[in-house]
């Protein structure tokens, strides 16, 4: 048997083989019927091409007429392609135009040879026009391959390159090969001969388009192990040629040490390649690369994504458990559980669905377990580490996992190049095992989930923050509200010496310490509970008022105290009134100084009540009111103040629906005036957002 003889014969095998599957496979579809018959028609041309070069007899211009048969049923495939690339609006006039080249082309290429008979010329002539006319054809599906990718979309020209590769490089052989005859007035018999195996060489590239093409209705059925194992043949056998060429290299080049160095490099390479045939580690990847590469995916990712992306993004949902069940869906398992790293860089379990109580409620960030996930983020099979350790490399599995029937993967939940999580996923309601499709699926997803991981933390922290920075403000207002306490404390001691034989001055300390006991229990009361106020009551304001200027008695300048016409009852908290003026009061009092004059003025407004608070002391600019006044924790009095007290007082009044401005100048003193509602502000409180303690409680 010749080489041309058995290239030709590959080329038969080869379409026949192509052609079975497309003909099994096919469902009605148009395109796929044209697939049908290219390949069908290619399978004459080869049958006469191992026919003619066995030596026999075959009538005139039979191989011209079936290589005419094969060019046309590739053109007319090509040309379905090429119509089913256009949108509906446009497709019925360039079906006109695409049909019509067609058939001018064929004609000129395919049918002239077949009138030559017609014409009466020369045998010679006839001969020419045949070459000319195998050109001819050779531009023209040369022209179909370069439309056919040039319209593609650019995303989808993976669908069809190896079939425009496959094509284009045949037609350009047959170009030179029918350009080379015409030149020579002869066909190179090598060329002819070389035919039969280009066409067979192209074949595997035509069925990979078809195979990444649904509308050609291709599915390859064909067992992985049998791929597998043919690639791996294969690759060993490529190997075993290349090593055998080296080492002929080396017997006809390495002079004296010829010999040895042959047999040492020929022993070498069959050592690497039993390491490498006996790798568990490679063969899972072959594994890996054989089905991402030759069958069709087993997930509809669109519909999986959806269904996983709204498992997530329910409202109201337990959001880790949310986690473990969506991506339990994915492979059928019912249970499992979540860990999440938490600051210290361990992770917690935040979450056990479905599972056997366990004891490990935390696992400690050098795990071996967690390195590994950290540096591959691959998804572990525990099956498959016991059956196969070595496919994982150095993982150790800890104890706990190593013992446990009822886990299966481990899937690593992994957020901007960091590993957040884990899901430990128990075992499925139906025995199954999973290939590389599922592992990328559940990698993907992690990842997905782990940003949801991510931010269910960060929300979880920034409350426990909230609630702290809530407990905080409180806790400062409180230390205000004691030092004004202790200052009233330090007063009495300081006038005690000179006054205690006053009976009046003993009656007002007894006062005032029965006044500091009750606002310490208040205080002590809203230590406990996080409320700040009490409940509105009717209040006097005027009676208010001059409570709290005679108290702490001998304290200098004392206010004076205008009193307008009108009704000075209100309805609110009286405790949240009583620190909102002694907070200005005592502000007043210190920026003036013992010989100051500060005056305290209540008019009646109507539906509300104003209070004045004027003093002549040191007075502030425009830019420390704007800037500094009202920020917490500002204060000008060193270590004696604590910054708090106008942003409390200004808070505290718009709590109970009033408003509070301020007017000062320096050198000549400050006016803040006070606006409160007469009327019952009971709902307007329970409307308004409540303060940070109060959220927190």
């Amino acid at each position: 048997m010749t080489v041309g003889v058995l290239g030709y014969l590959l080329a038969l095998l080869a379409y026949l083989f192509l052609a079975i599957l497309l003909v099994t496979a096919w469902r009605g579809r148009l395109t796929g019927l044209f697939a049908v018959i290219a390949v069908l028609a290619s399978l004459p041309w080869a049958a006469v091409g191992v026919v003619a070069g066995m030596g026999w007899s075959l009538p005139d211009g039979l191989f011209g007429s079936a290589e005419l048969v094969r060019n046309g049923g590739w053109f007319l495939f090509l040309t379905a392609i090429l119509v089913a690339e256009y949108d509906r609006a446009s497709a019925r006039f360039w079906h006109v135009v695409t049909w019509s080249v067609v058939a001018l082309g064929g004609f000129l290429a395919l049918f002239i040879p077949l009138a030559l008979p017609l014409f009466g010329l020369a045998a010679s002539d006839r001969v020419d026009v045949v070459l000319f006319a195998g050109i001819l054809e050779a531009v023209f599906g040369l022209l179909l391959v370069e439309q056919v990718f040039r319209n593609r979309l650019p995303k989808r020209r993976w669908e069809i390159k190896h079939l425009c590769l496959g094509l284009g490089a045949v037609f350009v052989f047959d170009l030179f090969f029918y350009s080379d005859g015409l030149l020579m007035q002869q066909l190179d018999e090598h060329a002819w001969e070389a035919r039969g195996l280009v066409n067979a060489l192209i074949v595997p590239l035509i069925a990979v388009s078809a195979a990444r093409n649904p509308a050609w209705s291709l599915e390859v059925h064909v067992s992985r192990n049998v791929v597998f194992h043919s690639a791996t043949l294969s690759g060993a056998g490529l190997y075993l040629m290349a090593m055998a060429a080296a080492g002929y290299w080396i017997r006809l080049f390495g002079g004296a040490w010829s010999a040895v160095l042959q047999i040492v490099f020929l022993f070498s390479a069959a050592i690497l390649l039993l390491l490498l045939l006996f790798s568990g580690q490679l063969r899972a990847r072959a594994r890996v690369w054989v089905s991402r590469h030759f069958f069709s995916f087993k997930y509809d990712y669109r519909e999986e994504w959806l269904k996983f992306t709204e498992a997530l993004s329910q409202s109201g949902m337990n959001l880790p458990r949310a986690v473990v069940g969506a991506l339990g869906e994915i492979v059928d398992s019912p249970a499992g559980m979540l860990w999440a790293r938490h600051e210290g860089g361990d992770f917690e379990l935040l979450e056990q669905n479905g599972l056997p109580e366990t004891r490990i409620s935390a696992i400690r960030g050098e795990d071996p377990l967690i390195h590994f996930l950290e540096r591959s983020g691959w998804v572990v099979e525990t099956d498959e580490w016991r059956r196969s350790s070595e496919v994982y490399g150095d993982l150790e599995m800890p104890d706990w996992l190593r013992d446990s029937s009822a886990l299966w993967l481990m899937v690593p939940l992994v957020n901007r190049d960091e590993l957040c999580g884990l899901v430990a996923l128990g075992r499925p309601r139906v025995r199954r095992s999973i290939n590389w499709e599922d592992r990328a699926l559940l990698k993907t997803a992690g990842r997905q989930a782990a940003s949801h991981v991510a931010r269910y933390l960060s929300d979880r922290a920034l409350m426990r923050a909230r609630q702290f920075e809530a407990f905080n403000q409180l806790s400062a207002y409180v230390a205000h509200d004691l030092k004004n306490l202790l200052a009233q404390q330090s007063l009495i001691l300081s006038n005690a010496e000179r006054h205690k034989q006053n009976p009046a001055f003993v009656e007002d300390v007894l006062q005032t310490i029965r006044t500091s006991v009750d606002r310490m229990n208040r205080l002590m009361t809203q230590l406990r509970t996080g409320v700040r106020g009490g409940e509105p009551v009717q209040i006097d304001l005027e009676a208010l008022i001059r409570e709290m200027i005679d108290r702490p008695a001998g304290q200098a300048p004392i206010p004076r105290v205008e009193i307008l016409a009108g009704n000075l009852l209100l309805n609110t908290d009286k405790e949240q009134l009583r620190t909102i003026v002694g907070h200005i009061l005592q502000n007043a009092r210190e920026a003036t100084g013992p010989d100051g004059s500060v005056v305290v003025r209540v008019q009646d407004e109507g539906q509300g009540v104003r209070i004045e608070i004027e003093d002549d002391g040191v007075g502030m600019s425009a830019d420390f009111i704007r800037d500094r006044l009202f920020r917490p924790f500002d204060s000008t009095k060193g270590l004696t103040g604590m910054g708090i007290g106008a942003f409390e007082a200004r808070e505290m009044v718009r709590r109970l629906g009033g408003d509070l401005a301020v007017e000062s100048k320096p050198g000549r003193g400050t006016l803040f005036r006070i606006y409160l509602p007469r009327r019952d502000i009971a709902g307007r409180q329970a409307a308004c957002v409540p303060e940070p303690s109060e959220a927190a409680v």
